[in-house]
Formats: C-alpha cells, structure tokens, sequence
C-alpha cells in the first residue's frame, strides 16, 4: 500500500480535547508504553471519523498494525461517547431557549436487502435512525441511541422518552408531519393538501417550515463526519460513534 502525506478538516481545539482525555485515561490506567503517543491516537480517531478511512488504511499511515489501529480507535471512541450529554442534559439547556427543534435523519448503513428491519420506506435504503435536537439557531444539543431504520421517527421519539421530557419541562418543540399525534408541546405542520388548507394554515405552514429549515444545519454538521455517510461497522457501534462525534463538536463549539 502506498502510503501519502494529508489533512484532516478538523480544529485544533478538538485535538487537543481528545489528547487531553486519552492522557488521562492512561493515567487512570497507569499505561507506561503505547505504540502511538496520546495526540497521536487523538488524531488517528479523528482522521477516521472525519474521512471515514478504513482501518488498513489508517494502520499504513500510521505505521501500526490493523488491529492496533482499530483496538486505538475504539478506545477513543467508547471515551468521547461516555462524555456526551444526555437527553436530561439536553432538556436542561434547552430550558433556556424559545423553543428547540426535534427531527430525525437515516444513517445510512452496508446491508443486504434480507435485513428489513434496517431498510427505511421513507428513505429507501438501510441504515440507521437517530433522533436529533437542537437549539433555535441550529446548533446541536443532543442526538439520540440509534435504531434500525425501520422505525419511525414518532415511535423513535417516543421510546427515547423525548416527548415526555419535553412535555414535563414545558419545552415548546418544532418538528415536521413524522411527529404526527405526538401530543404534547410538540407543535407540527397543519395536515393536508395544500390546496384544502384555508390561507391562514398555510401561512402557518410556511412559517413554520422556515423555522425547521435550521435544523438542517444541524443534520449538516453530522454529516460533515464522513464516516456517518456510509457505515460499515457494525450496528452495535453506531450509537457509540455518534454520540463521540457530538462530544467532537461541543468540545470544538466551547472550548
């Protein structure tokens, strides 16, 4: 394999974080000896979540072995998920807002066409659902466990208890016609042919989509870790390296 220097669109404050983190783990651990220093390993997790390059690929690069590559990777990875905040987190920062914005997006996972549970009608292919909030500009505040793609987003909402938590905070939430009969504060569209709704429903309507516009930008910031384009690991990981990737960007967010 040939191997090539490059770079990583990544910050530095988001190295930094994840250096600090693995130092201290090893610390905890009382590591004496790594093949590859902290902010090494730091930005070997990073590279693979950014880019999405395999592990043989990485281990060339960084002259280590596959294994080696992967057990590093997934020691970083478990670290930044158990950092992430929790939903209850999430509600608590959002007590502070106007309102949030609740939606969903498909990770898109490398599944055969046997494995219906992971296969989205909506989207018409497999992956993986997760749940996301955030605040009234956009940015994130929390992404949910992910479940097979089959599963609806009213039905993700509500086995992760968002609606519920919403509610009893008495947190306004905006989302779109898959909340359908969510109760609650969860305010959604008017249902309907547009041409059968009266002139004030479908002012309402469009107001109301120019405000969930946002969140795209927070679908937009996932997806901007090119690793969740594409999964190819497996399914159990995937709530792990999700939520790692919301830990990355807070960090970077406030550092």
């Amino acid at each position: 394999m040939l191997v090539y220097p490059s770079g990583v669109d990544v910050s530095s404050s988001a190295l930094r974080f994840l250096s600090a983190k693995l130092r201290q783990r090893r610390r905890e651990l009382g590591t004496r000896w790594r093949r590859l220093s902290a902010g090494r390993q730091a930005l070997l997790t990073l590279v693979h979540l950014r880019n999405g390059h395999p592990y043989a690929q990485l281990a060339a690069g960084f002259e280590v072995g596959t294994t080696t590559a992967y057990r590093y990777v997934t020691e970083a990875v478990d670290l930044l998920a158990a950092l992430g905040p929790t939903l209850a987190d999430a509600v608590r920062a959002a007590s502070t807002k106007a309102f949030v914005l609740l939606d969903g997006t498909l990770l898109p996972i490398d599944r055969v066409a046997t494995d219906r549970p992971f296969y989205s009608g909506k989207h018409k292919k497999h992956g993986m659902n997760v749940q996301v909030l955030t605040d009234p500009s956009g940015r994130l505040l929390w992404a949910s466990p992910a479940l097979p793609g089959a599963v609806h987003d009213i039905r993700a909402a509500r086995e992760h208890g968002i609606i519920d938590a919403l509610t009893q905070a008495d947190i306004p939430c905006w989302a779109d016609k898959g909340y359908r009969g969510a109760g609650g504060t969860v305010r959604i569209p008017y249902w309907g042919r547009w041409e059968t709704l009266s002139a004030g429903q479908q002012a309402v309507n469009r107001s109301h989509a120019k405000i969930r516009a946002l969140v795209e930008q927070a679908m937009a910031t996932l997806k901007n870790w090119r690793l969740l384009r594409k999964l190819r690991c497996s399914t159990t990981r995937i709530t792990s390296i999700v939520q790692a990737v919301l830990t990355l960007h807070l960090a970077s967010s406030n550092p």
